[in-house]
C-alpha cells in the first residue's frame, strides 16, 4: 500500500511543480507585454506560444479587458492557485490517508 501512497504523493508534488512553473511563465508573459520586446526573440516566442492557447480561451469565455488592460493572466493565475489549493492538497491528503 505504501507504493500507492508514494505514487500519489509524487503525482501531487509533480502537479504542484508544473502549476507553479506555468504560473511563472504567465507572469513572464505579462511582464513582457508591458515593454516593447522583440517578437522574434526565442524567449518571447516561447512565452507567447506557451500561454496564448489558454489565455485566448479565457478571453473568449469572459471578456476581461477593461480600459485596455487584459485581466486574463490574472484569472489564469487565480485558477492555478485554486488548483494548487484544492487538487494538489486533496491528492496529498488522499495519499496520507492511504498510508
Amino acid at each position: 500500500m505504501f507504493v500507492v501512497n508514494n505514487f500519489m504523493m509524487a503525482i501531487a508534488q509533480l502537479l504542484d511543480f508544473v502549476l507553479t512553473a506555468y504560473m511563472w511563465i504567465i507572469i513572464g508573459r505579462a511582464v513582457i507585454s508591458w515593454v516593447s520586446a522583440d517578437p522574434y526573440n526565442p524567449i518571447v516566442k516561447f512565452l507567447y506560444e506557451a500561454t496564448e492557447p489558454v489565455l485566448s480561451r479565457i478571453r473568449r469565455l469572459i471578456p476581461v479587458s477593461f480600459g485596455g488592460i487584459d485581466f486574463s493572466p490574472m484569472i489564469l493565475i487565480l485558477a492555478i492557485m485554486f488548483l494548487q489549493s484544492f487538487v494538489v492538497q486533496t491528492l496529498k491528503q488522499i495519499a496520507m490517508g492511504m498510508g
